[in-house]
């Protein structure tokens, strides 16, 4: 059974019994007319029911339906599956910002069928719902997206001012934009970059400007790679490992660290990926001393030969500097 048709038949096992519950004596075939399904595969849905219930899995623990009598169903234990299941608040409320900022994203989905599903929630939810959602809209400029949009939409190439975060440069490129995306509350767009020649990936809030190219694509882009191949335009990647000290979390607006982890002292460690060693030293040694790289060591003690000649330097000034790191 393929993943999708085993999303389907677990969303139709867990509405099935509250509906039988209510449908108290339905036969197997109105049953399986009502989901959309034939009455072999009702047959199968309602044994697996009976052999599912609580830990333990003891006679009183597991689901209980009589329907092999005379083909109608009766619902005689449904454990805690007797009522539809609902959303929690924090639930409602995370779906609410995701289907709004998908809503936001250019891309081959529904839009109008996004609105409806975020309408029928906020409905749902409750009146207080639509005052207290976290209104969000998708990073970077809308007229980016609007000029990326209207590209991928005609199969033009657009011409591109990117500034990179980590190389600490800004670069002119022809891209033919392909998609976008949106991971991690940022988003992206995949393109064919013209001056790389292969697929890149670009931030959109790192885009300065955007500009539909008069022509069409020059040459047709490659067939895109997995995403598991595809590399940021920044590439080829470094990962330095930084340790940010207690009370200094403001550091991780600063730095884009992968996949912080806190330690019992409160200090927070991460990896943080590098292009250009001369940007990760000029941004450790702005953030006055409440991060550290700790790894590699080439990287580590290129910072501190800095910070050990920013120092001489002041004192060479007449300033007070204190000890020497």
């Amino acid at each position: 059974m393929s993943a999708t048709n085993s999303a389907a038949r677990l969303s139709r096992l867990l509405a099935l019994v509250p509906w039988l519950v209510v449908n108290d004596g339905i036969t197997i075939a109105d049953a399986a007319a009502h989901f959309g399904v034939t009455a072999g595969q009702l047959d199968k849905d309602l044994w697996l029911l009976v052999v599912c219930g609580l830990p333990g899995h003891g006679p009183d623990q597991l689901v209980d339906i009589q329907f092999w009598d005379d083909g109608r169903i009766h619902v005689i234990d449904a454990q805690t599956l007797g009522t539809p299941l609902r959303l929690s608040g924090e639930e409602a409320m995370a779906l609410l910002v995701a289907l709004r900022l998908l809503a936001q994203i250019p891309g081959g989905h529904d839009r109008a069928a996004l609105l409806r599903a975020t309408h029928r929630l906020q409905d749902a939810v409750g009146g207080n719902a639509a005052e207290q959602a976290v209104l969000v809209e998708a990073a970077g400029d809308s007229s980016v997206v609007d000029v990326l949009n209207e590209a991928i939409a005609g199969h033009r190439d657009v011409h591109i001012i990117y500034g990179s975060a980590t190389r600490d440069e800004v670069t002119e490129r022809d891209i033919e934009p392909l998609r976008i995306t949106s991971e991690d509350g940022r988003t992206y767009v995949e393109a064919y970059c013209r001056s790389a020649g292969s697929v890149r990936t670009f931030r959109l809030d790192r885009i300065v400007s955007a500009r539909v190219a008069a022509h069409g694509h020059s040459e047709p882009a490659p067939v895109s790679p997995d995403p598991a191949e595809q590399v940021s335009a920044d590439a080829p990647p470094t990962y330095a490992t930084v340790v940010i000290d207690p009370g200094a979390r403001w550091v991780l607006d600063v730095l884009d660290m992968t996949e912080p982890l806190e330690s019992a002292d409160g200090s927070v460690s991460g990896r943080v990926l590098v292009h250009d060693p001369e940007w990760l030293v000029r941004t450790m040694l702005s953030l006055g001393g409440v991060a550290a790289v700790t790894s590699p060591p080439h990287m580590r003690a290129a910072v501190a030969d800095a910070a050990v000649r920013a120092l001489t330097a002041y004192a060479d000034l007449g300033f007070d500097v204190g000890a020497n790191p």
